[in-house]
């Protein structure tokens, strides 16, 4: 029981957080998330470090990926000239040439999931901001969309509880494994029934927001998400059976770590942007 209060508080207070950040100013918005890009990072750098002996710079690499974040951030917001990336990738010439100097046991490994991690963790938090800022090509002005980003969040969130209660109750009539070899709990009915709640939630958003998209871009959007979303919730899986751990950390009480609660945007979020860009070429 005391197990299940303290997931409920933290589950609660988790969610008012990242829906307040979210919705309340660009620049909330950016602190909200360089925080949890450098939260996200210090983590997966600490667990490969701790469980396959590697030597990840953290700092540096935690670093890096926030800077990442806020470049996208100062260039998507006001389109500020692409030299904004260049402290980027500075970062990333000293994870690299730093390796020459540090004389570790191997080095290959280090650079090898310092640079999974910013491709893994850092680019797909900094892709929020193509999502989040869009230019109005009437008022000829950049205005910040939160319902974008948010929405990733809103169908993910929708995906799980779909998933847990179309599974908990059809899974005896319906025990078909969706990927067994990597999680076996997770059902082929209970992910339909995932993405059939994500339609669901689609159509509100749509009669809630119909100016932003139309429904069926709404609905694709949700169906993307849903799809990627379960895909990289399996990819943390294997990464943590791979490295022999049950939890990825333990900063949100009941919840585990930080990338147990972001694996799913991890791949959601780049595949949303591929999405309407896809859109926008026809």
């Amino acid at each position: 029981m005391n197990s299940l209060i303290t997931r409920t508080i933290t589950g609660i207070l988790f969610v008012i957080v990242l829906v307040g950040g979210i919705i309340l100013s660009p620049i909330s918005f950016a602190i909200l998330f360089a925080l949890i890009t450098v939260l996200t990072l210090l983590e997966f750098a600490s667990v490969v470090n701790e469980n396959d002996g590697a030597h990840v710079n953290r700092f540096i690499n935690a670093v890096a990926g926030v800077i990442l974040f806020l470049a996208f951030f100062a260039y998507c917001s006001d389109f500020t000239r692409p030299k904004i990336f260049i402290p980027y990738l500075l970062s990333i010439i000293y994870l690299l040439v730093s390796e020459l100097y540090l004389k570790q046991k191997n080095p290959l490994k280090d650079w090898g999931y310092a640079f999974a991690s910013q491709i893994y963790v850092a680019l797909p938090f900094a892709l929020l901001n193509v999502l989040a800022f869009r230019l109005d090509p009437i008022e000829n002005v950049v205005k910040f969309e939160w319902i974008f980003p948010l929405s990733i969040f809103i169908f993910l969130w929708t995906n799980d509880t779909g998933a847990y209660l179309v599974g908990s109750m059809l899974h005896k009539r319906f025990p078909a494994k969706l990927f067994e070899r990597i999680s076996p709990n997770k059902s082929w009915v209970g992910s339909i029934g995932g993405g059939i709640f994500c339609v669901l939630a689609a159509i509100i958003l749509w009669c809630f927001f119909p100016e932003k998209q139309t429904l069926l871009v709404w609905i694709g959007m949700s169906l993307v998400i849903c799809v990627f979303g379960t895909w990289g919730d399996l990819i943390e899986s294997l990464l943590k059976r791979q490295l022999g751990i049950k939890d990825s950390g333990h900063i949100l009480p009941g919840h585990g770590g930080m990338l147990d609660r972001f694996d799913s945007s991890l791949l959601a979020i780049p595949a949303t942007v591929l999405y309407f860009y896809t859109l926008e070429m026809f």
